[in-house]
């Protein structure tokens, strides 16, 4: 059963920390009422009427930020859609393998038909701290190359670069996105249980947060945005924004989105994981 709650609350300043280093930095009084935030994938509390409505979404990402970097690796179909430069670029799918010590990344795409098979891989600290990648096609002729993370080349219909994929870096863009958006008023919460994704392939029962800012303001980056927190891992498996609509009547268009499908944690990642020349990936 699906059941939603909606909190409107007044505004008010914090001081946060993320990994060590001051985000913000504004003193913020204790509530009078004040109550640990709940686990995300169960069922919410009301706080204290002077709290923020973000506070108990930034408290879960702060409790549960040091249990996702301390997951060894993973691998996961990942599939994202971004607005770029004001165009929605069409939906890509790419298996990923993602280690955390060293930070390392390995990509292969599976859609569009026209990247299927391009391969890359991100070691920090290796490759000059460059890519190493190959195109498909023609593109293919040209071998493996060491690419800039943000060059031009590598940045080609991507939103971010390699280095910022995966969801430990997506649980410290809430984190910043949300320290950011606490400081200010106009903004609802909202919170639904017992959201199945991906009912026709790996059901996954999720926690769904909604945040919205119903009045467009320099200071806010989206619209209205919603976070998928899987119950029984307790981690934003889908993420996905939208601007303001433009006029009444339209559909608010999209900034982002990103999910990850049948996600495997702690799998035992190796260095051959990371490496060009294993013989799986037949990099040219």
């Amino acid at each position: 059963m699906k059941r939603a709650l909606t909190i409107v609350v007044g505004g008010i300043a914090v001081c946060l920390f993320l990994g060590g280093v001051p985000v913000l930095c504004q003193m913020v009084p204790a509530p009078a009422a004040a109550q640990q935030a709940p686990k995300v994938a169960n069922a919410p509390i009301i706080t204290a009427a002077a709290e923020h409505p973000l506070l108990p979404v930034i408290r879960w990402a702060e409790r549960e930020h040091p249990n996702i970097a301390a997951i060894t690796d993973y691998t996961a179909i990942m599939q994202k859609q971004e607005n770029i430069g004001g165009e929605v670029n069409g939906v890509q799918v790419l298996e990923i393998k993602v280690r955390h010590h060293p930070f390392s990344v390995y990509t292969k795409f599976r859609f569009p038909q026209e990247l299927n098979g391009q391969q890359a891989i991100y070691v920090q600290g290796k490759n000059d701290d460059k890519i190493i990648g190959h195109g498909v096609g023609f593109r293919r002729t040209f071998g493996s190359q060491k690419l800039e993370p943000s060059g031009l080349l590598a940045m080609r219909g991507q939103k971010y670069p390699i280095t910022e994929m995966g969801l430990l870096n997506l649980t410290d863009r809430l984190l910043e996105v949300g320290y950011k958006d606490s400081r200010f008023d106009e903004c609802v919460v909202k919170y639904t249980e017992g959201v199945t994704l991906f009912k026709n392939t790996e059901p996954r029962e999720c926690t769904m947060i909604q945040v919205m800012h119903p009045t467009p303001r320099p200071y806010f980056i989206f619209y209205v945005a919603l976070i998928y927190v899987d119950k029984e891992l307790n981690l934003p498996i889908r993420y996905e924004s939208y601007e303001w609509p433009r006029k009444e009547g339209e559909k608010p268009k999209l900034i982002e989105v990103y999910e990850y499908r049948n996600l495997k944690l702690n799998v035992g990642l190796t260095d051959k994981d990371f490496d060009p020349d294993n013989p799986e990936y037949a990099f040219p």
